[in-house]
């Protein structure tokens, strides 16, 4: 999967770790280096913006003051 580059692109210069890179491409399946930290990249922000929306959701469940009752027993007091 080879993306056109973005208008937004710009050409880069940056001292890497090779074997990070390598081992991110071997997770990733990606054929390129470049293809590697695009999608690494990607990732990362993916992830962040989905643990933030659910601390987001978190917050507003606690600031609901809805009870939360441990009906099966297993939660620790």
């Amino acid at each position: 999967m080879t993306r056109e580059p973005r208008a937004t692109s710009k050409h880069k210069h940056y001292v890497l770790d090779e074997t990070k890179i390598r081992r991110a491409q071997k997770l990733l399946g990606t054929k390129t280096e470049t293809e590697t930290i695009e999608r690494a990249l990607e990732e990362v922000i993916t992830e962040r913006e989905r643990n933030r929306a659910a601390w987001r959701a978190h917050r507003r469940l606690l600031d609901s003051g809805v009870e939360v009752r441990d009906v099966y027993g297993v939660l620790e007091e």
